[in-house]
């Protein structure tokens, strides 16, 4: 027996070298990286970085695939928020092409057409889409290649067809879709809907395509995609309004942030929820961090999750609400707060803190060969949005109007001009000579996903995909004691969170109910570039051809 564990021996150290608990490695090269939810997506933008163009050309071109191939998830019928990192000064800049309520859209003017509430779907849930002049004002400013080029992919993918992704195929069929008659004859051929495989072809949504590659985005809020748009919402007796569209322009924001364990992370400020993700990991840093996988570190995240989305409550447009931006992401506040945090037993009854005053979605992530990163989200809101189809272009109109309140004493009630309180936020994070783009999607997940991978990070150690990869948790709302968890966490695990009391419900080891995520890093001393895609999606990391 000795001799045999001596012969054994180094093929079991070799062995351990190997092992690991993440399932794929991450992308690592000195040129460009596209890393999105979808491989064809991925690939049109690393060839646009293989052209020669920015990280914003490639994000740009990804994004026009991906609402082809993700049309349920994104689309020019959407709204975007972008944080870009310039490699050269180390300047952190935002973007919120997020779109207002129409001028004629009043709490007053909706009950007049016989709601007592906001649509959670329809016409009236349908606000000024920001995505394409989110696109247009990113491209000037950052921009390389001629506008027209960033489109030829995800014309040809729509009008020649591409083949139905896996995880895509899976909610390709629902009952919204068949609300709009157009949203039969686009999105099911035949009346069937596309099976895994099976090719697929949106030459509408090809002509919309090439008419903001030839006209720019005036041709989507002055030509004829606006027209469609307009014509839409008067035949379902929507209040849109010509200049609603024509008027509308994204807004450049100075990103918030807050420091945990040494790195610095950033988040688009409101109207979107990502100041939760800070809160949140400000009372983590009340804590030591306990082991990756243990009970007590995923309770305390679950309470500090809790705590953080009940103050959600104050988040609005900034325009026309004060919020408390500063106060709710302040150490001080978090520090209060963490004190609400019993580390025996959960708390299903989380109120709103009074924070000192102070003056399904696509996320994907890009870096260039110069180090450039684009942190880059876009969404249509709910899965297949409002349900409503620009007839004749091949999209649908996002319904984030849905989230407006018509209580006058709610920071988001419905007024005209006002933006909607936002789910999609995109990130990034710093320390010494990385930078780290990175975003989770998936509505209200989005927050304490984001505080889950940088403690993967900061606190764990882990790598890109690692992180990306380790198991998470899930929950909608900070009060109640449910919390979905994947089973790889292992059981004894689950049982001890069971025993402080959260009512768990036990998910897939990597359902999409978690988000899907992306992430790229730069390393500005070795000039490295590094990538990770979520594996619960049907995306990949593609580096730049070299």
């Amino acid at each position: 027996m000795r001799c045999l564990l001596i012969l054994f021996l180094p093929l079991m150290l070799n062995a351990q070298k190997t092992d690991r608990a993440h399932g794929r490695s991450m992308v690592i090269t000195t040129g460009g990286i596209v890393s999105t939810s979808q491989v064809l997506a991925s690939q049109a933008g690393a060839m646009i970085l293989a052209q020669g163009g920015s990280a914003v050309d490639a994000a740009i071109a990804a994004n026009a695939v991906l609402g082809v191939v993700e049309p349920m998830m994104c689309g020019i019928g959407g709204d975007l928020f972008v944080i870009y990192r310039d490699a050269k000064t180390g300047h952190i800049s935002g973007l919120n092409a997020s779109g207002p309520a129409p001028q004629a859209m009043t709490v007053e003017a909706l009950k007049a057409k016989g709601l007592t509430k906001m649509d959670s779907t329809g016409i009236h849930s349908v606000t000024v889409p920001g995505c394409v002049r989110g696109w247009e004002a990113m491209h000037r400013k950052h921009g390389k290649l001629p506008w027209n080029t960033l489109f030829k992919t995800a014309i040809r993918l729509a009008a020649d067809g591409f083949p139905i992704q896996e995880m895509v195929g899976r909610v390709w069929d629902a009952e919204l879709v068949r609300k709009d008659p157009e949203g039969i004859r686009v999105f099911y051929p035949n009346g069937k809907v596309p099976a895994v495989g099976e090719v697929y072809r949106n030459p509408d949504l090809a002509r919309a395509m090439r008419l903001i590659a030839d006209k720019g985005a005036d041709a989507f809020y002055k030509g004829e995609i606006a027209a469609a748009i307009l014509a839409k919402s008067k035949k379902l007796g929507g209040l849109m309004s010509a200049a609603d569209l024509a008027s509308f322009e994204p807004e450049w924001v100075t990103p918030i942030s807050t420091t945990y364990r040494g790195w610095r992370v950033h988040e688009i400020p409101p109207n979107g929820q990502g100041l939760a993700a800070l809160s949140m990991l400000n009372i983590l840093e009340n804590f030591d961090a306990a082991s990756p996988y243990s009970s007590l570190e995923f309770h305390r995240k679950i309470e500090a999750m809790k705590l953080a989305y009940a103050d959600l409550k104050y988040v609005a447009d900034t325009r026309v609400v004060n919020v408390p931006t500063a106060g709710m992401i302040s150490k001080e506040y978090a520090a209060k707060r963490a004190k609400f945090i019993n580390t025996e037993i959960a708390n299903c009854a989380v109120d709103a803190g009074r924070p000192p005053t102070s003056k399904d979605t696509t996320y994907f992530s890009v870096v260039d060969s110069d180090g450039n990163i684009a942190s880059w989200i876009q969404s249509v809101s709910g899965s297949w949005a409002s349900g409503v189809m620009a007839d004749g272009m091949g999209f649908h109109l996002h319904n984030r109007g849905a989230s407006f309140s018509f209580d006058p004493a709610h920071a988001n009630v419905l007024k005209p001009g006002k933006r909607p309180f936002h789910t999609i936020i995109p990130g990034l994070m710093e320390k010494g000579e990385l930078s780290i783009g990175f975003g989770i999607m998936s509505g209200a997940n989005q927050p304490l996903a984001h505080a889950q991978f940088v403690s993967y990070i900061a606190d764990h150690g882990m790598n890109l995909q690692a992180a990306m990869e380790a198991p998470r948790f899930t929950k909608s709302r900070a009060t109640g004691c449910d919390v979905i968890i994947e089973s790889r966490v292992g059981l004894d695990t689950l049982r001890e969170l069971s025993a402080r009391g959260h009512q768990i419900t036990i998910a897939q080891p990597y359902t999409a109910r978690m988000g899907r995520g992306n992430a790229v890093m730069h390393n500005s001393k070795t000039k490295v570039n590094t990538a990770a895609s979520d594996p619960r999606a049907d995306g990949a990391a593609v580096p730049q051809p070299q």
